[in-house]
């Protein structure tokens, strides 16, 4: 295999996505300085402003999402996709791939498709418990296939678990505290507890801890609440000598956030049960209601470990948070025990395990292995 592959990374949508395709992206550049590398992504998402960002070169196809019902964009599903599947064809000729790696989302099946036409080997990795349509079809088109929970069910799958930026597996905590709690204006002798319902946000989240901020002050416990872009909302000024409480509609650099927290409150997405278990952090997870029950399924580890507590959707009230929240976050010898146990869930590995399944792939490649 060349010391330089061209390697085409699929995924956007979410940072559920895009996050494990930039740490793999990481990942190869350092097994491979000189590596090509690609993103592919769809008008609209969240890639748009992180992986340039990340400096990963993007480029962009329509959206082709799989209809759920027989409406009028069923009808033009079919050729959408076949014009998705046609650009993403020419981008392979055009980098000359090796390899194309999907992580689910709409660009996905597109990405799969196009590298099966063209026959440039395909990697899956499914970053849920529970594997979505993008992955599945992925599966039936390769061997190579990642996972990340124990849960998941694909064929000839490796669990590897989620592929984590070194930003996040290398964190010193305790050395970017001081900076941390300046950049937020928290107060370091109390306690913190950060929420966030992922990149795009959590409405029931919001609007529960909204509801409890004076329950939370009168505990005397500071919050950093990362709202999502335009869910953002005022807890207002407060007392003299309350805890703060700030509300940021987004982190560009979470390792900030995290430096700060005794415990996290978050919606129960494979990147974020991942990242917050490989800090050793102890969590409350609150999975997203609605889909296939994938979030709970990604929570259920950790839970089981003793490293979280779920809570589901429809109980995550501002009563439940001032009834158990404030003896959660001030009990340090659970706190601690729930943060040993979710360092044990590890993470720390999964991108130098997935770049091994992708060198796999483009080395069978180049010695006709079909």
């Amino acid at each position: 295999m060349s010391d330089a592959p061209s390697v085409v990374l699929a995924g956007g949508g979410t940072a559920g996505h895009i996050s494990p395709l930039l740490a793999t992206a990481e990942a190869l550049l350092i097994a491979h300085p000189d590596a090509r590398i690609t993103a592919l992504g769809s008008y609209g998402g969240l890639e748009e402003r992180i992986v340039p960002a990340a400096g990963v070169d993007l480029r962009l196809i329509p959206k082709a999402a799989f209809p759920r019902r027989p409406d009028l964009d069923a009808v033009r599903f079919p050729a959408r996709l076949r014009s998705a599947v046609r650009t993403t064809r020419d981008l392979l000729r055009e980098v000359d791939a090796d390899a194309v790696v999907g992580f689910g989302g709409f660009v996905s099946p597109p990405a799969f498709l196009a590298a099966r036409r063209s026959r440039v080997p395909i990697v899956v990795h499914e970053g849920n418990a529970m594997p979505g349509m993008a992955t599945k079809l992925g599966a039936r088109l390769t061997d190579h296939v990642a996972t990340t929970f124990r849960a998941t069910d694909l064929p000839h799958a490796i669990r590897t678990g989620m592929p984590l930026r070194q930003q996040i597996t290398s964190v010193d905590r305790a050395a970017l505290r001081p900076e941390a709690l300046a950049t937020y204006g928290l107060a370091d002798d109390r306690p913190t507890v950060l929420v966030t319902g992922g990149s795009l946000g959590a409405q029931s989240i919001n609007d529960a801890f909204a509801g409890a901020v004076r329950d939370l002050r009168a505990a005397g416990i500071q919050v950093l609440h990362i709202s999502g872009r335009g869910k953002e909302f005022d807890p207002g000024p407060g007392a003299a000598g309350d805890p703060v409480y700030v509300v940021v509609p987004y982190a560009d650099r979470m390792e900030l956030a995290y430096a700060v927290a005794d415990l996290v409150v978050t919606r129960a997405g494979g990147n974020m049960v991942c990242e917050v278990g490989s800090l050793g952090l102890p969590a409350v997870f609150v999975p997203l209601p609605h889909g296939n029950g994938e979030q709970r399924l990604n929570a259920g580890d950790a839970v089981d470990a003793g490293a979280a507590v779920l809570v589901p959707d429809d109980e995550f009230t501002a009563g439940w948070i001032a009834a158990n929240l404030p003896g959660l976050v001030r009990d340090t010898e659970r706190l601690a025990a729930m943060s040993e146990a979710a360092s044990g869930q590890g993470h720390q590995h999964a991108a130098a395990a997935l770049v091994a399944i992708i060198d796999e792939a483009i080395g069978e490649r180049a010695h006709g292995v079909r």
